[in-house]
């Protein structure tokens, strides 16, 4: 079979022949390659490029998440024992309010890892209250026995309210 020389190869993997092109550089790019986008198929590298336009975060921002998110999460963490089974109700909103001083102070700056890094914070930010809840549940039990049962809700309540003040900030940044 006569080879033809109009024959495209991957500009990543030369050895795999293709009729792809990048839409955005028009280099040729192999099935493994081509990252499906709205407009057509991309590069990895013009994905990359464009990825890297829409994070805009500055470092000082990293600082400014976890000085504010950990501070109002551990304030909630607080308020979370005496709440009790209005944590459920009212953590979403603390949550949201979370959110929205973060994006103020840090100027609707974007990164994923920012995203993550006050995710993180806010579960952190509540673990001390954790501890002295779940410390104070353990004893209450070893030294009461089962009448303690009552003890324990405090401990429940500081974990939900960890997991859900965690759970609604990650979500927000990243919608």
């Amino acid at each position: 079979m006569p080879e033809n020389s109009s024959t495209l190869t991957c500009a990543f993997h030369p050895k795999r022949e293709t009729k792809l092109r990048c839409n955005r550089c028009d280099r040729p790019i192999c099935v493994k390659c081509a990252i499906q986008t709205p407009t057509g198929y991309r590069c990895p590298e013009c994905v990359r490029d464009q990825q890297k336009a829409f994070i805009t975060v500055k470092w000082h921002d990293y600082l400014i998440g976890v000085l504010i998110t950990g501070t109002l999460s551990f304030l909630g963490s607080l308020l979370a024992v005496r709440l009790r089974f209005f944590t459920i109700i009212l953590t979403p909103v603390a949550g949201t309010m979370i959110e929205t001083a973060v994006r103020k102070a840090i100027s609707n700056r974007r990164s994923p890892v920012l995203y993550k890094v006050v995710g993180a914070t806010a579960f952190i930010a509540s673990l001390p209250m954790i501890v002295v809840q779940g410390l104070n549940s353990f004893s209450a039990l070893v030294n009461f026995g089962w009448i303690a049962v009552n003890g324990l809700f405090p401990f429940v309540w500081i974990v939900v309210y960890a997991v859900m003040i965690t759970s609604t900030i990650y979500y927000r940044f990243t919608s």
